[in-house]
């Protein structure tokens, strides 16, 4: 057993664009990131639209066969496209699943709840007998808050909350070690998202579960979060563990994802200063050259424009992507 149980290198996912030949275009979805997650550790991801956090999460899971880089699951080879080596994906999903971000879409409306949450355990034989599946799925929607009698009922006959508990069950069902939470909460209303909150926290201390947590809500993932990383246009730029990002952001867009935390003392409030990148998102089908931030910083110059950034560890365990570090801080 590795201390870290997802090792992700140079991760590369390009989506085609239209044209041919050397004309053909690509959307650099997510390009060269970087990451580890130890075994029992949360891991939040945000980052604006479009920055390409659930397509990180997805290809982990190869949902999309990735353009480059490397992931090592345990110890074990999951891909590594620079050597074609892709491992055989079955085994794999028992212990690595997902919880989709809209709980409206990603459920069957012909199935019942039953049925949602056995469909896996039937795939992997994980049940001996129907009475076996039957004990397992009643236990998986009792641990989200359900009970015996939803078992029966269809989807459209819950409400949003309730759905995304239904596919949390779904998640549960094979006993996986590492989930990837797909904005799990972003689709419900903000009474119920401290709930599901809480659930996912009281289900990982139960299970000893490893999330990798996508969230564009900084307040939401900090509160869960061992660790968070901050993506920007296919690329990482800073990851740190989650007090430390929150008290003390090293790259200017964190800086400013963090002014934008609402605070509830009024007072407070109105003393904050929220910083407010220049311009717009540039298109991932035509990104700037060198820094990506950099034609919504203040910060830039042309050593910006030339050349990316490296990714440093700045301090232990703090790393970020900027040329200008010290300026900023």
């Amino acid at each position: 057993m590795s201390e870290n149980l997802v090792q992700i290198e140079h991760l590369k996912q390009y989506f085609s664009a239209g044209g041919y030949g050397r004309k053909k275009r690509y959307i650099r979805a997510v390009d060269d990131v970087s990451f580890t997650i130890s075994r029992g550790e949360t891991l939040g991801l945000v980052g604006e639209s479009g920055c390409g956090k659930t397509t990180t999460g997805r290809t982990l899971l190869r949902l999309y066969e990735p353009t480059g880089g490397r992931f090592v699951y345990d110890g074990d080879v999951i891909f590594d496209v620079e050597k074609k080596t892709y491992a055989d994906m079955l085994p794999y999903r028992k212990k690595m699943q997902i919880v989709f971000q809209d709980p409206y879409a990603s459920l069957d409306p012909r199935m019942t709840v039953g049925d949602i949450v056995g469909e896996a355990i039937d795939v992997h034989k994980m049940a001996a007998s129907k009475q076996e599946r039957y004990e397992i799925i009643q236990e998986m929607l009792r641990r989200v808050g359900l009970n015996s009698e939803h078992a029966n009922r269809y989807p459209h006959e819950f409400s949003g909350g309730q759905r995304q508990r239904v596919g949390i069950a779904r998640a549960l069902a094979v006993r996986p070690e590492f989930i990837v939470c797909d904005e799990p909460i972003s689709a419900l209303d903000v009474s119920i998202q401290a709930q599901v909150i809480n659930m996912f926290e009281d289900l990982q201390a139960e299970m000893g579960l490893t999330y990798l947590f996508i969230a564009h809500d900084l307040s939401a993932v900090k509160h869960i979060s061992n660790r968070i990383g901050v993506m920007y246009l296919g690329r990482m730029v800073e990851l740190a563990e989650s007090y430390e990002l929150i008290t003390r952001p090293l790259h200017p867009y964190t800086r400013s994802l963090i002014s934008a935390i609402p605070i509830a003392d009024p007072k407070k409030a109105r003393e904050s200063k929220r910083i407010v990148p220049q311009g717009d998102v540039p298109s991932p089908l035509n990104p700037p050259s060198g820094c990506r931030f950099r034609t919504r910083c203040p910060y830039a110059d042309e050593r910006c424009a030339a050349e990316a950034p490296e990714w440093n560890e700045v301090e232990k365990g703090h790393f970020a992507a900027c040329h200008h570090i010290d300026r900023v801080n």
